[in-house]
């Protein structure tokens, strides 16, 4: 027996923690006991006052005393359900959340009380350490808002009825009010589950389709949209009870649901859980269509058969509800709509912010219809003449969302060019589809792939890997309502199929694209006209006889020590023709003369005003090979065609070239790394441009070789060009001898190449780290621009002297090439020894002066080099290989004869 003295000591425990005594009282108090409770606070009063007002106010409401007393009688059985329902199998998708959440936070609360009860007295220490024991694994489902509900239903159904409708009224979120409504018909007609099920798709195509699934009154946590979309169940219109219900509009009531045939026990035999009764019942909009059903499963006590009054009582709820939903589907659909505007108006600025690259303005739009459409791939295909009534696409660009997972590695972003001997994409099998959009004007939506004769989708997913669903593809418009290409989307994220909504937008959002890139390739065109125009008149002033042309001796390019900055642009343009002259090439391949001034004006636009990769350092590797042919008399061993390959590649192989290497290109994943997919990026993309000169109408200085002879050419000049990049190409050393000839030259143009090249390298050390938040390697960093000198050394030693005496080995005329070297290579020991001294002279002053500048102590040729490179602007790098990689490669030529 425990004493009055315990339960004092129990009480003044209670009083101090209120939070244990609600949870006891709602798990274990009974309803007559809640009963006397409001009998005592006159909250009964209150209530009986307000039905008898329900009564008359309101006939239509089944609210007589019977009919609350009938409803009311089920209360404390369905708080008995809700107790076992931790036991029992559910279908409930998120009901594991809301028990897993209850039960760590009820834990937590349930050892801190036991701490302090450990200090009570030993009998009421027992005492409540069982009451709190025992509430291991009891799940609360109900929340305080639908206690309220229900509270509200047993009191005054008038207010309840009023409650569940505002509940409703100014909830616009969809998924928050499927919630609700569910919730709240799960109330109303004491339903152990309820699933609404929302028409969608067009009228010739309409499907029911679950927003949520088996709800119960307890469910508390609400779903993410996420999981609602894994979870959805769809029903076919006019199948099984839901869809016969929404076809016809009936209400369906059943007892018994294994009796009726319409009813379907698939679920129930996966879940494990028996479904009864059925409460069935369409929901309307204002207009009287039906726009979803709602299906209330098992009335409790589990067995009883749904009444009239729960029909009634759906009947005059359900209008609320589809006007909520209606609202709240007009909502979300504005939202689209403003969604959509804005990125419309983000498209815009997208493409005329950049107005001047078309791969750059392609890569936005797909980029955008990626996301704006939200499918797994876009590609855009331009046609070749949009005059011609052949449809053939010159360009196409694909890209692919990361959101989509692929069976195979495939590059995000590829690009098809023409002149550029690429293949094309290995996805656009099916190309009858954008051909038939291209000369049609009309678009294409095809929802199944499977189901059209125009597409064969299991070649297509064979061939590249990439399995087909569904396609969207639209005409691209230019200004003047000319078609110039077309603009595909493949497969919805959603595994759903493009709809008119969707389509409507693509054709917007192309609308936009076709001007962008209308104005891009007029751009371009505008851009190619005025090339054209300027090489016309540059022309003009060289078209004069060969005769004019001053002698290579009185130009000064005909000796090793050539001056590199002797010439200005149109006197290295004169020098050129003079080489081709001088050497026969002009002669013996009848290069037209118009021809090649054009070809060789046409060249030097296209090289970038870089600081050290420019026109300027193509003409003087250009003069290094005409001194070494003539003067070290290689015409004996190289034949004429190789001569003239040479010399071409001397001018080209650097054509384009942006200020950075091959490895910049891989660590930016740029566009030319991504086209070539090779560690020779630039060489390749130097050649291909080029090739594309020489295509060029008026630029063929070849035009006169016999196939053989072009072919034979052409792959001479690939193989000049691309052995200029050391790391992987050492094929022709005359080349490369070339490439770095001004490591030969006098130390004052030797030195100020040297600045040229090293202001270059710091350029792209600055992007490695600003862009990339990479450290560069040393020749890259300006802030190690103290270690250049000893650079340079290892630079000679390792790279250069090995390869010109390789060459001097062949050929000893060319000893003038090993005597600059050696005479650079102490002016760069001096600087270096300078160097070290002043900084070891710098360091011992500082002990004692720590005032002291080091860079005062700089000798002045070291200090004016170093201040000279961070000076210039601008850069870009070549063949600076690393010093083990470069003397692998050299001491495996070095004994092969200069040419094959």
């Amino acid at each position: 027996m425990m004493t009055a003295f315990d339960f004092t000591d129990v009480e003044a425990f209670l009083d101090s923690h209120p939070d244990l005594f609600e949870e006891y009282l709602v798990r274990r108090a009974k309803c007559d006991q809640v009963s006397r409770w409001l009998k005592e606070h006159q909250t009964s009063k209150v209530s009986t006052a307000e039905e008898k007002r329900t009564a008359i106010t309101d006939p239509l409401w089944p609210s007589s005393a019977d009919g609350l007393r009938r409803r009311s009688s089920h209360m404390e059985l369905r708080r008995n359900f809700a107790r076992s329902k931790a036991t029992t199998a559910h279908r409930t998708y998120d009901e594991h959340v809301s028990l897993s959440e209850h039960e760590s936070q009820s834990s937590m609360r349930r050892r801190a009380l036991l701490r302090k009860a450990s200090s009570l007295p030993p009998t009421t220490a027992h005492i409540l350490s069982a009451l709190l024991e025992s509430r291991v694994n009891v799940p609360q489902y109900a929340s305080s808002a639908i206690d309220y509900k229900y509270r509200l239903k047993e009191t005054n159904e008038r207010e309840f009825f009023l409650e569940l409708v505002k509940d409703i009224s100014n909830e616009l979120d969809l998924t928050n009010l499927s919630y609700k409504i569910l919730i709240n018909v799960c109330i109303l007609v004491d339903a152990d589950r309820c699933s609404l099920f929302l028409v969608e798709g067009p009228a010739h195509k309409r499907t029911l389709v679950s927003k949520f699934f088996d709800v119960h009154s307890g469910t508390t946590v609400r779903p993410s949209s996420s999981t609602l979309n894994s979870n959805e169940v769809q029903v076919p219109w006019g199948k099984g009870i839901i869809g016969y219900v929404a076809e016809h509009g009936e209400t369906v009531n059943i007892s018994s649901a294994y009796e009726d045939h319409r009813f379907s026990d698939e679920i129930d035999k996966l879940t494990g859980y028996k479904t009864q009764t059925i409460l069935c019942m369409a929901i309307c909009n204002s207009d009287g269509e039906v726009i979803g059903v709602v299906q209330a499963i098992n009335k409790n006590p589990m067995g009883t058969p749904f009444t009239e009054d729960d029909e009634k009582v759906l009947q005059m709820y359900l209008p609320f509800c589809g006007i909520s939903i209606f609202n709240a589907k007009l909502f979300s659909e504005s939202r689209k709509e403003y969604e959509r505007s804005r990125a419309l108006l983000e498209v815009v600025n997208d493409l005329f912010e950049e107005q001047t690259d078309l791969e750059k303005i392609v890569r936005k739009i797909m980029q955008r219809a990626l996301t704006l459409l939200q499918c797994e791939r876009c590609s855009v295909l331009l046609l070749e003449d949009i005059d011609s009534p052949v449809v053939k696409f010159s360009k196409t660009f694909e890209l692919m969302s990361p959101l989509c997972n692929m069976d195979r590695d495939i590059s995000q972003f590829k690009s098809n060019k023409k002149h550029l001997d690429l293949s094309c994409s290995d996805w656009l099998i099916n190309n009858s589809i954008a051909e038939l959009v291209a000369s049609t004007g009309l678009p294409v939506n095809i929802s199944d792939v499977c189901q059209d004769p125009r597409f064969d989708a299991e070649a297509d997913s064979q061939a590249s890997g990439f399995h087909i669903r569904s396609v969207l593809c639209v005409p691209i418009w230019n200004r003047t309502h000319q078609i110039i290409g077309v603009a595909q989307i493949l497969n919805r994220l959603d595994r759903k199929t493009f709809d008119d909504a969707d389509q409507r937008l693509f054709e917007a959002f192309v609308i936009f694209c076709g001007l962008g890139i209308n104005n891009t390739m007029m751009y371009n065109q505008v851009k190619k006209t005025w090339a054209k125009q300027s090489v016309a008149l540059d022309v003009s002033i060289f078209i004069n006889p060969a005769a004019k042309i001053p002698l290579s001796s009185e130009l000064g390019i005909d000796e090793f020590h050539f001056n590199d900055f002797s010439l200005d642009n149109d006197a290295m343009i004169t020098a050129s023709l003079r080489m081709f002259l001088e050497l026969g090439v002009v002669q013996k391949f009848k290069i037209d003369y118009e021809v090649l001034c054009r070809w060789l004006l046409t060249v030097r636009k296209n090289y970038r005003t870089v600081a050290y990769h420019n026109w300027r350092h193509a003409f003087n590797v250009s003069q290094c090979m005409f001194v070494m042919i003539t003067t070290a008399t290689f015409q004996d061993v190289l034949s004429e065609a190789e001569i003239l390959a040479l010399m071409v590649g001397c001018l080209c192989h650097d054509l384009d070239h942006r200020g950075t290497n091959n490895a910049f290109q891989a660590k930016t994943g740029s566009a030319l790394a991504l086209l070539y997919g090779t560690s020779a990026t630039l060489e390749h993309h130097h050649f291909n441009h080029a090739v594309m000169i020489l295509q060029s109408e008026g630029h063929n200085i070849f035009a006169n070789l016999s196939s053989k002879e072009y072919s034979n050419m052409m792959q001479l000049l690939k193989q000049a060009i691309l052995s200029t990049d050391l790391t992987l190409h050492f094929e022709s050393m005359l080349m490369t001898a070339c490439d770095l000839g001004a490591v030969t030259r006098p130390w004052e143009v030797s030195k100020q190449v040297a600045e040229l090249v090293t202001s270059e390298f710091f350029e792209q050390g600055d992007r490695e780290r600003s862009e990339l938040k990479l450290t560069p390697a040393a020749i890259f960093d300006r802030n190690r621009k103290d270690e250049l000198p000893a650079l340079q050394l290892e630079w000679i030693d390792g790279i250069c002297k090995p390869l010109y005496q390789a060459l001097l080995k062949l050929n000893r005329k060319l000893q003038p090439m090993v005597n600059g070297i050696d005479a650079n290579r102490q002016k760069w020991q001096e600087l270096c020894m300078s160097y070290q001294e002043n900084r070891r002279a710098s360091t011992s002053s500082q002990s004692t002066d720590p005032g002291h500048n080091t860079e005062s102590s700089d000798d002045g040729e070291t200090s004016e080099f170093l201040k000279k490179t961070e000076k210039t602007s601008h850069v870009k790098n070549t063949k600076f290989g690393s010093k083990s990689e470069s003397r692998e490669l050299l001491s495996l030529r070095a004994n092969k004869e200069v040419c094959n």
